[in-house]
């Protein structure tokens, strides 16, 4: 076997050098190769590099490419960098004679894309230059001078396709602060976590994820969700391997610190491990049992008892669609077929009234809605399941054109419903207690010269989607919902706005699609329309992009992942994506499509 300035290898198949850059293969275990005798320089920054990539136990290997005080003071977990592709070295050696180089600076650059830190939390980036330098110097070693790196920053420096190899998407579950205990909800908080056995901590996917949920959430999500594990609660020492039994239950050995822990509140922490492994495919997890200090039983909890906690978008929640249709009448498609049923005009003045509408909004329980009208000059709020007559309107856009006015509404799991007026003059995110109380106006203060477009809340109602407008494109930007001061007289503000979706300069339309995640239309640099799945981090996966329909104005997607993704065109109509199928066409004609919510 030879290997050439390599830093890691495969266990498995044939025998060849591994490019950090190439696409990896999640089932591959790759290990770092130590350095070899009299390494020159440049071998021992590609290796170092290399041996990053690889599922090196506690980077033991790593550190051989460092100094003695380097390998002891660099933190791999404290961050992870992500570029495009692996990193390229600039050398510049330096010289203290011309005969003898005793020292020799590279610089390494790519293209930045997102980063992940200590919390496991990831941050898309608008891609930038990266530059970082490392420093090496000769050091004294068993067989006599060697070349190692002195100066290296903390946290790992990975390429897209390692990045997507070695780390998976988890999404961890907290309970929604502010919310009666009676109707407990729960939030994802998604994180970054090993595909396998974590090198750091000798832990697998499955303990690292409960490890993870008991750390508590990050520090974006905290101020509105909280958990019901006890403050400081942990795994009890040593344990670093959780796996459902044969009966598929799941036993959490934690410490003292939850041993007091009363029925209730023992079920929802259970019922939050249970969301959290849910969409692990590693682990079928059917009961956890959470166990005290001194290996008793603290409770159990099922699947199916777990559905109290359930998150909003669980595979319960409504599965009709909405339209509005070329006469401005709102349609509803039936769900029980799937979205291929006939559909027939809703009840009320909203299916047969005097005004016609142009955007909609359906409450989750199905039973009002609210409509824009097609000038989009006024909001009307109305039952669809009686024929009550048309009431005032709610809101009023006084902007000049129709392009400046309301946008298409939409309610959250409070049953309060949000509208944008991009009235230029006065623009204002408004929100409407209940959908019938009168509208307060919401703050944005990071909003700056922006202007909201289209806003679309959570299931879990607290976070928002917004498209907003800067600079004559479109970002989709993420925000999450604050709430101060008694129900009766809350301020409601939208705060710590991030981009999910960097890599798109323009999006036009998007939906939230299941508990995390939501589909985006839009385009990136000179590109063309794309329909896509973006995680509510920001981060994205190579099978995100959908196959390709045409000229999409609206996207429509169902807290069930399982119920299909809709789509209104001006070429094609409405058409709709089932999970494993192609585009079909539902209805010729129609435009603001959208799920209850």
């Amino acid at each position: 076997m030879l290997l050439s300035a390599c830093g890691s290898m495969p266990v498995t198949g044939d025998v060849k050098a591994v490019d950090a850059s190439q696409p990896g293969d999640s089932q591959v275990q790759v290990y770092a190769v130590a350095p070899r005798d009299d390494a020159t320089p440049n071998e021992v920054v590609d290796g170092f590099l290399e041996s990053m990539t690889s599922d090196d136990p506690l980077f033991r290997t790593t550190r051989q490419y460092l100094t003695r005080d380097a390998a002891a003071a660099w933190k791999p977990s404290a961050s992870t960098t992500v570029l495009t592709k692996a990193p390229t070295r600039k050398d510049g050696p330096l010289r203290d004679s011309d005969r003898n180089i005793t020292e020799a600076t590279y610089t390494l650059t790519g293209e930045e894309v997102a980063t992940v830190d200590a919390q496991n939390a990831y941050q898309p980036l608008a891609p930038t230059e990266y530059r970082q330098t490392l420093h090496l110097v000769k050091e004294n070693g068993p067989d006599g001078k060697e070349w190692r790196i002195d100066h290296v920053p903390d946290g790992l420096l990975l390429g897209q396709s390692d990045f997507r190899r070695l780390y998976r998407s988890v999404n961890k579950y907290y309970f929604a602060a502010g919310r009666s205990e009676g109707q407990p909800t729960l939030v994802a908080d998604p994180v970054y976590l090993r595909s396998r056995t974590d090198p750091v901590t000798g832990m697998d996917t499955v303990t690292q994820s409960v490890r993870s949920l008991l750390a508590g959430p990050t520090d974006w999500l905290r101020p509105s969700v909280a958990s019901r594990f006890p403050s400081g609660t942990a795994l009890q020492k040593g344990v670093t391997s959780l796996a459902p039994d044969d009966r598929n239950v799941l036993k959490v050995p934690l410490d003292k610190k939850a041993d007091g822990v009363g029925q209730r509140s023992c079920r929802m922490m259970a019922s939050q491990i249970l969301y959290t492994l849910k969409d692990l495919t590693s682990a079928r997890v059917e009961q956890v049992e959470l166990q005290r200090s001194d290996g008793s039983q603290l409770c159990l909890l099922g699947t199916d008892q777990a559905e109290e906690f359930a998150p909003d978008g669980s595979s319960s929640g409504p599965d009709s669609q909405y339209f509005v249709d070329d006469k401005g009448r709102v349609e509803r498609i039936p769900g029980s077929t799937k979205g291929s049923g006939i559909p027939e005009p809703v009840s009320g003045p909203f299916g047969d009234g005097p005004v016609r509408m142009g955007a909609v909004g359906v409450a989750r329980d199905e039973q009002s809605a609210a409509a824009v009208s097609h000038d989009g000059t006024s909001l009307y709020v109305s039952s669809i399941i009686s024929d009550d007559g048309l009431p005032e309107a709610s809101v009023i856009s006084r902007a000049h054109k129709a392009k400046d006015r309301l946008s298409a509404p939409s309610w959250d799991a409070r049953g309060d419903l949000w509208v944008a007026d991009r009235d230029p003059g006065n623009p204002r995110l408004l929100r409407l207690p209940g959908g019938t109380g009168d509208p307060q106006e919401v703050g944005v203060p990071e909003l700056g010269d922006g202007r909201i477009e289209a806003v679309r809340m959570s299931a879990d109602g607290v976070r928002v989607a917004l498209l907003v407008s800067e600079d004559g494109r479109n970002t989709l930007q993420i925000g999450r919902i604050e709430r101060r001061g008694p129900v009766a007289a809350q301020k409601v503000s939208v705060v710590d706005l991030r981009q999910a979706a960097p890599q798109l300069t323009d999006v036009t339309a998007m939906s939230w699609s299941g508990r995390s995640r939501l589909v985006v239309v839009g385009k990136e640099q000179d590109g063309v329309q794309q329909v896509r799945y973006v995680q509510a981090d920001g981060s994205t996966s190579a099978s995100g992009v959908l196959p390709g329909v045409n000229q999409v104005s609206s996207v429509a997607a169902a807290d069930d992942e399982q119920l299909p993704l809709m789509a209104a065109t001006s070429s094609d109509g409405i058409v709709k994506l089932s999970p494993g199928d192609n585009w079909q066409t539902v209805v010729k004609g129609g435009f603001s499509l959208v799920y209850p919510g």
